[in-house]
């Protein structure tokens, strides 16, 4: 089994000063696509002013430009304890057991519009950018999506896309016969049901917290979907290769 993430666009500062190593990333298959973006991006933080408009930052965010262009030999560390936000927040990487932190290695994945798909516990650096970032000359979706989409399906068993339609775009999975991407609904007392904004990231955050600290590597489906029953949670089939996850409204 596999859990599949998006990233945030925030992310903490620092790290152990070891620099980021694409050849210790999962999925080596990627590693000639991710020098290509990682160059790009760092070569784009040499004219700020191309970067700012690149990745739409406001005047508070101009450090991001010192993060792109030393992102090729700045501190590292472990992807879950690198991002931030709503989502990382609920997460809350630095209070997970030892072994759920394990599982997260070989569990759990980010899709980071820089790197493709990476482990849990690889190493990466701070960066800024996003699913929707234009470098010059390199569309991300060309230039992410057969590959990435190659090595996801190369997964096999029972994989879960809890990502944003954004970073779907970046390597869709849909052949992966085995892929459910989650939806995060709540039911009104009428019955019906619509999805959630804000509290869709949080709801994500908690349900993969729940998935690492029990650390049980689910082969289908049907055991994923009883384990939620007795764990609490209201996690059941929508349309064809979907998940709900139903939470009470906000």
């Amino acid at each position: 089994m596999f859990v599949l993430l998006p990233p945030s666009e925030t992310k903490r500062s620092g790290g152990v000063f070891m620099p980021l190593a694409l050849d210790s990333l999962v999925f080596p298959a990627l590693t000639a696509r991710r020098l290509v973006v990682v160059q790009a991006l760092a070569e784009l933080a040499g004219d700020p002013d191309a970067t700012v408009r690149a990745l739409k930052l406001g005047r508070t965010q101009l450090a991001e430009v010192d993060r792109n262009a030393a992102v090729r030999s700045s501190p590292t560390t472990p992807v879950i304890d690198r991002y931030t936000g709503v989502l990382y927040d609920a997460l809350d990487a630095a209070t997970l057991s030892e072994r759920a932190r394990d599982f997260a290695g070989r569990h759990l994945l980010v899709h980071s519009a820089l790197l493709g798909p990476v482990g849990g516990l690889d190493r990466v650096p701070a960066y800024r950018l996003s699913h929707d970032s234009r470098l010059p000359g390199l569309p991300l979706k060309k230039h992410w999506a057969s590959d990435v989409s190659a090595a996801l399906e190369s997964t096999g068993g029972l994989l879960l896309d809890l990502r944003s339609e954004g970073y779907v775009s970046l390597g869709p999975a849909p052949s992966h016969t085995q892929r459910y991407f989650l939806r995060v609904v709540t039911e009104g007392s009428d019955g019906r049901v619509r999805a959630l904004n804000h509290f869709n990231k949080k709801s994500k955050g908690e349900f993969t917290r729940a998935l690492l600290e029990n650390g049980r590597d689910f082969g289908t489906v049907d055991e994923l979907l009883g384990w939620a029953a007795g764990a609490g949670l209201t996690l059941r089939p929508g349309a064809a290769h979907e998940l709900e996850l139903v939470v009470s409204g906000h």
